[in-house]
């Protein structure tokens, strides 16, 4: 998962119950802090941004349980705006499932989430 890399507390508090979740769901995860974003917005200007990244392992067969992790992804996305809903309106999530073979992306299921007019 991408998030904003903010000081607000409401990032910080996520940002611990995903390592949880991630911790208790699948055995360990692995957060990066402070990475710098390119985006472009709707109007066609470059806009940096600060997002932290945090990922973990699975043991399911990406193909067999695709949609169970569709589905799980779908509840992460949710979970992330109900909590920043109030303090962030307008900030976007982006939660990506991918396996990887070799280095080599080879399926993904990417859901984004709608932004303000800047992105």
């Amino acid at each position: 998962m991408y998030l904003p890399d903010l000081p607000k507390q409401a990032y910080q508090n996520l940002l611990e119950a995903l390592e949880e979740e991630f911790t208790y769901t699948f055995g360990g995860s692995t957060t990066i802090h402070g990475l710098d974003g390119n985006y472009l917005s709707h109007a066609g200007f470059p806009i940096r941004d600060r997002v932290n990244l945090i990922y973990t392992d699975t043991t399911f067969s990406f193909e067999e349980n695709f949609d169970r992790i569709s589905r799980y992804t779908d509840e992460l996305q949710k979970a992330a705006f109900e909590a920043l809903a109030k303090v962030a309106p307008n900030h976007a999530v982006l939660v990506i499932a991918a396996r990887f073979r070799f280095g080599i992306k080879l399926k993904s299921f990417v859901w984004a989430a709608a932004r303000d007019g800047r992105r």
